[in-house]
């Protein structure tokens, strides 16, 4: 059964924390006034099956137009990432009394380099009306880079960016006598491995081991980082080339020392959040990167990998900020935001 008076429309692709997405928001709000939408998958290592009777899932975008009459009697249409041309271009098709509806959770990487994105999805972006995100950085890059003026709803949307230690219980404290150090998140150009790695080449002969997950992204770059990381750095090189379940994933973010994640733009917040919230020190691109101002403006001491990266660690300064990510990044938090959103309290 649907409230029309009150559906919000979800048009997402699967990704790794959409599942747990849809299940806090249907144990958390009515059922009935929420309808998901999931075409296609980010990657093919994915699989879900939705028990709930509010998810369609469908195998192309081609079928969108099964969701049509939903379209129009939907309060909120909440579009997950806008990567795909065809959800652009259904998106073009529709009237501005329909995309003064839509609602879009940024991602980071559907946005930046307007450069490199269609006319079309220019025009898209500049007429969509709302604007869901935690950073105040990204919407200003959109104001100025799409000559949009969206209202902007702050919300940090999903639970990988909510800070959650009891999930870190069975980790195990490793036996180590090495500086852990992850670098970025992924094989994209975006995480400027070969401009890291360049910097960190002085400290090679230090007891350090560096942990550079690699296991999505492109298959180019990531043979060139590979080769690069090995050929630097020897056996202190650890790459991360295949998904790992996720409790040895937990279990690495738990025994690192720094992390560097010297993004060009947003990226891995997810991420950053965990590892603040375990109270480890991070560096990010202060210039480029509306992260670092984010949380510099809610207290939390990061630092520019360009000019203050260094292997010392200020513990009071490590335990301030994991104080402020567990307040900051809660469920509470997450659920009070969204409530804000779906019923209308932040406009």
């Amino acid at each position: 059964m649907i409230d029309t008076n009150n559906l919000n429309l979800h048009i997402m692709f699967l990704d790794k924390f959409i599942p747990s997405f849809i299940d806090f928001i249907n144990q958390n709000f009515p059922i009935e006034e929420h309808l998901f939408v999931i075409y296609g998958k980010a990657m093919n290592e994915l699989e879900y099956n939705p028990t709930s009777k509010n998810v369609i899932m469908f195998d192309t975008i081609n079928k969108f137009f099964h969701i049509i009459p939903y379209i129009s009697i939907a309060k909120r249409i909440i579009i997950h990432g806008l990567f795909f041309e065809e959800v652009v271009n259904f998106l073009n098709q529709m009237p501005q009394s329909i995309l003064d509806k839509v609602y879009w959770v940024i991602w980071g990487g559907d946005f930046y380099f307007p450069e490199e994105q269609s006319f079309t999805k220019k025009m898209v972006i500049k007429n969509i009306r709302h604007i869901i995100t935690y950073s105040d950085g990204d919407v200003e890059y959109i104001r100025k880079s799409y000559g949009a003026n969206p209202i902007h709803h702050r919300c940090f949307s999903y639970l990988n960016n909510v800070f959650d230690e009891n999930k870190y219980g069975g980790c195990k404290r490793a036996n180590k006598h090495d500086i852990w150090i992850l670098v970025g998140n992924s094989a994209t150009e975006t995480n400027r491995h070969e401009l890291v790695f360049d910097k960190l080449k002085r400290f090679k002969d230090d007891n350090i081991r560096l942990i550079v997950p690699l296991s999505y992204g492109n298959d180019e770059y990531r043979k060139r980082i590979f080769e690069v990381g090995r050929r630097e750095f020897s056996n202190k090189f650890y790459p991360i080339v295949e998904f790992l379940p996720f409790e040895q994933y937990l279990n690495i973010i738990f025994n690192i020392d720094i992390a560097i994640f010297f993004h060009n733009r947003s990226q891995a917040m997810g991420n950053i959040i965990q590892i603040l919230g375990l109270g480890k020190k991070i560096f990010l691109d202060r210039i480029n990167n509306p992260l670092y101002q984010l949380f510099r403006n809610l207290g939390v001491k990061v630092y520019d990998f360009e000019t203050e990266f260094n292997l010392i660690a200020n513990e009071k300064e490590l335990i301030s900020n994991s104080e402020i990510i567990k307040k900051t990044f809660s469920l509470e938090q997450l659920k009070l935001q969204l409530e804000n959103i779906f019923y209308g309290r932040n406009k």
